[in-house]
Order: structure tokens, then C-alpha cells, then sequence
């Protein structure tokens, strides 16, 4: 992005609460966007980019299509508005929502720009984000954060698939804290291009990210000690055959991104598929899960 180039932008208030759950809607339907807590307010407000004001009024167009079903989620959408931003001032105005994230004793997640020191011992996982998902502050990463850390304390869980990576935060953790191999990939060329940036920043060339989708990322041969698939609900269901298979037998498969409602009828298709439900943990509208594969499977 030229730092002088214009963002045609509109703007969503979202009337529901803490604006995860539309946030994660706009994902998937891979608008362009970043959401914004207004702490004087406390209002939330997503704002989605085009490049051109007819890309605008396209995206604007999908939006009211999908209104309807989003009622029936849940999402209460407010006013709505249009207006242009230069980029450069888009930069600077987002970083503010951002702040140091500590994982465990063992991990510092700090925004790059930001210069807080991690402690003694403490591993430091920096990151910029852009316009990819991905610094730790949602529920769902930072459920799969703290399952990375925990698990790599133990000496039969070596080898970690970032599933949907985003930004690379997950692909990044687990480097630093010991897996071997790592590999990772997203869907959206524009992820992969952002997290190739963020293992750069933090010196790791040992994990090489790929675009790829779910249903055919072939993933390691012998398949993996521990699968992070922090995706939405309807594809973690829609592809679970694939998911499953790259989880060794009696290793461990991190299932997140999926809302409250969803959760036990998401468990239960694993279970189906040989899984057993380990731990799981619920923040705000969003229930993550740890399964252990069976070693039959």
C-alpha cells in the first residue's frame, strides 16, 4: 500500500456488545477491514477498505445482502457511514487499540511498535498485524496461544500446523518456544504475505507459510503432534475428514474460532471421527477446545 494512496472506507456500528462475532463475519468473507473499540463511548465500529469508490459501493451492496442472515446470528448493525482516509492515516490511527499481551512467564506478545521489554526467561513474539488477523487479543488466538505454551512443555509434542495462520502469530510462538518443524498456511495470499513479514521481524526462516485451502492442504507426511485450526465453525465442520487427518494418533487438534452455540455439535463430529474432547474454554461468544486424537486413529 503507497502511503499516499486513498481508502475508500464505510464504516458499521455494531450494536451487539464487544463486536467479536461480526468481526469474524467480515473474515470470512475476506472483506479488507479492522474493528475499533471506542473506550470514551464504548461503541464499536468496524470499518471495511476498498481500493476504489465502485469496489466501496460493491462491498457495501454485500453487506446488505448478508444483513438478514446476521440478524438471525445475533449481529445488531447500527448507523453506517462512508468516508475516504489516506493510509498513512489509517496506519496510525489503528495502533492504538493495541497493547503488550502476556501469554504465560514464558511469552510477551508486543505489538512492533511498541517497545515493552519482555521478563527474564520470557520469550518476545513480535508483531504488526496490517490489515491480517492476528496480535492475540481475541479469545480465540488467545486460547490457542495458551495451548501452544502449554503444550510445549511436554516432550511427546514436537511438531505444529498453524491451520488459517493469518498473521502468523500461532506459526511464531511455536518457533520460539521449541516446536520443530512448524508449518503454516492460510487461504488469503494477503495472510500469507503478513506473516511471511512477522517471521522476518522476529528472525525465524524455519517456517516457510503457503497459500492454501483447507480442504486440500496436504500438510506433513505422518501428520503433526499439534494442529491449531483457528477457523470459523461452519469449515472447521465442512472439512473436518481433512483437519483430522493431519493430527498424528494420540496427538492433539486445537479447534477454535467457533461461537458458543456451535461448540457441542462441533465437539460431537470430532468425537465421531475418533477425537476425545481434552479441555475447553469459553470467553465471551467464542468456545475453543483441545481433542486428543485416539491412537487407532
Amino acid at each position: 500500500m503507497k502511503v499516499d494512496e486513498i481508502l475508500y472506507c464505510f464504516r458499521i456500528e455494531d450494536l451487539d456488545g464487544d463486536g467479536g462475532l461480526l468481526d469474524e463475519l467480515l473474515s470470512a468473507l475476506d472483506f479488507e477491514h479492522s474493528s475499533w473499540f471506542d473506550r470514551e463511548t464504548c461503541r464499536v465500529w468496524h470499518t471495511v477498505y476498498a481500493r476504489t469508490p465502485e469496489q466501496r459501493a460493491a462491498e457495501r451492496r454485500r453487506v446488505d445482502d448478508e444483513l438478514p442472515a446476521w440478524r438471525e446470528m445475533g449481529v445488531v448493525v447500527g448507523a453506517t457511514e462512508e468516508f475516504d482516509l489516506r493510509s498513512d492515516e489509517w496506519t496510525e490511527a489503528w495502533k492504538k487499540f493495541f497493547k503488550p499481551l502476556e501469554i504465560s512467564p514464558r511469552l510477551l506478545v508486543r505489538p512492533d511498535w511498541l517497545d515493552d521489554l519482555p521478563k527474564p526467561g520470557q520469550k518476545l513474539l513480535s508483531v504488526d498485524p496490517g490489515m491480517s488477523f492476528g496480535t492475540g487479543q481475541h479469545p480465540t488466538t488467545l486460547y490457542c496461544l495458551q495451548t501452544i505454551d502449554r503444550l510445549s512443555q511436554r516432550q511427546d509434542v514436537n511438531s505444529l500446523l498453524d491451520a488459517g495462520c493469518g498473521s502468523g502469530i500461532l506459526a511464531i510462538a511455536g518457533a520460539l518456544l521449541g516446536y520443530d518443524p512448524v508449518d503454516a498456511f492460510d487461504f488469503d495470499p494477503d495472510a500469507v504475505a503478513s506473516a511471511k513479514k512477522n517471521l522476518a521481524r522476529n528472525h525465524i526462516s524455519s517456517v516457510i507459510p503457503t497459500v492454501g485451502d483447507a480442504n486440500e492442504y496436504p500438510g506433513r507426511a505422518g501428520g503433526y503432534d499439534l494442529v491449531c485450526a483457528n477457523i470459523l465453525g461452519h469449515l472447521l465442520r465442512a472439512f473436518r475428514g481433512r483437519i483430522s487427518s493431519w493430527v498424528k494418533p494420540g496427538k492433539f487438534l486445537c479447534l477454535a474460532g467457533i461461537l458458543n452455540s456451535e461448540f457441542d455439535a462441533l465437539a460431537a463430529d470430532y468425537v465421531q471421527l475418533g477425537f476425545t474432547e481434552v479441555d475447553r474454554c469459553t470467553l465471551k461468544e467464542w468456545t475453543s477446545g483441545l481433542f486428543r486424537r485416539d491412537l487407532r486413529g
